[in-house]
């Protein structure tokens, strides 16, 4: 009795195409299909050997000197003037 019988089966089936109807199941299984196709593609194309990018050129930021943090010795960072606990 704890095991499902053909008749549990095919009722579940039918309400299982009553819910989803023809169209969206035969849909549901075509978009599962093309999942499964896409990931086998980029599985293969992972496995062929990368070609190494080109050299970049070097961004304009490092090509500029460093600017000094504080032009102006007189100024100094804020005090922390919270209460300590």
């Amino acid at each position: 009795m704890g095991g499902l019988s053909i008749w549990h089966w095919l009722v579940v089936g039918v309400i299982v195409m009553l819910l989803f109807g023809k169209g969206r199941f035969s849909d549901l299984m075509g978009d599962v299909a093309k999942g499964i196709k896409s990931f086998e593609k980029g599985m293969a194309e992972e496995d062929e050997p990368a070609q190494p990018a080109p050299p970049r050129p070097a961004a304009r930021l490092q090509q500029q000197p460093p600017v000094d943090p504080n032009p102006d010795p007189k100024l100094q960072p804020m005090q922390d003037d919270r209460p300590h606990n």
